[in-house]
């Protein structure tokens, strides 16, 4: 039987651990050649070797506020595996802090990488879409794009921003044959992302405890249960396949119920 995306080229940031890293293992198990990417060299290097036992990865480190860097990342794969047809836009940071305490360089560091680097990646993968002959560019955004969070400014502006670039970039390539759409995951509390910084920076901005940082998350969703990374792959292989071929300017949450809109 054949898999969904056999023989796809497809490119992920963020790629080295966590999120980033299941959603390159999935797309490798539905039949696609990925080129992983992250600004972090030595767990990029590590996460390829162990992702080559599923199916045809390479890996480059870039950061994607550098246009340079994506530029580089865009022909890398190109030459590797031909034009994209998939590009998974997962890097991204969070710094929280309250409005009146927040270094304003920090700021726009979350700004510059979440949003201005959404940016540069949509326009060198764009194009070698075109050249594919069509392709789904994704972004990996956040119910923080959809609803305000608690001294937690400068992550929700980016992703709000974020999904304006991507209703903005879907009108303007839809003729093309490209469909661009951003996935909006709930909160991944047992990843490490949650569990070696999150919890610490919500318990120090909330003046609670990370186990109580955790039981209200939880609470707050009416699933009962946190996001799981096989969740945000679920929907991303949708997007990616032809499934999703009359989809385009969307935001789709995975929030078990937490946001609606």
């Amino acid at each position: 039987m054949t898999k969904p995306l056999q023989n796809r080229p497809a490119i992920v940031t963020g790629a080295a651990q966590g999120l980033g890293r299941a959603i390159a293992e999935r797309l490798l198990h539905e039949g696609a050649s990925v080129v992983i990417a992250d600004i972090k060299g030595p767990p990029l290097e590590k996460a390829a070797a162990e992702l080559e036992a599923i199916g045809d990865v390479r890996w480059l480190t870039c950061d994607v506020s550098d246009e340079s860097q994506v530029r580089e990342l865009c022909v890398f794969s190109e030459k590797a595996f031909g034009p994209c047809k998939v590009f998974v836009a997962n890097a991204a940071i969070l710094i929280a802090e309250s409005i009146v305490d927040f270094d304003v360089a920090r700021w726009r560091k979350v700004i510059d990488i979440n949003l201005t680097g959404q940016m540069i990646c949509m326009k060198h993968a764009l194009p070698s879409m075109q050249r594919a002959g069509g392709g789904s560019f994704i972004q990996i955004n956040s119910k923080s794009g959809k609803k305000g969070s608690y001294k937690n400014s400068a992550y929700a502006s980016s992703k709000f921003g974020g999904i304006g670039l991507v209703q903005s970039a879907a009108l303007e390539m839809a003729e093309q044959g490209v469909r661009i759409n951003a996935v909006c995951p709930g909160n991944l509390l047992d990843s490490p992302l949650w569990k070696n910084d999150l919890f610490k920076q919500y318990a120090r901005n909330q003046g609670v405890s990370e186990d109580e940082i955790r039981r209200k998350y939880i609470e707050q969703v009416p699933m009962r249960r946190p996001c799981t990374y096989e969740d945000v792959c679920n929907v991303v292989v949708f997007l990616a396949s032809d499934q999703s071929s009359y989809m385009t300017g969307q935001a789709i949450n995975v929030t078990g119920g937490q946001e609606m809109r």
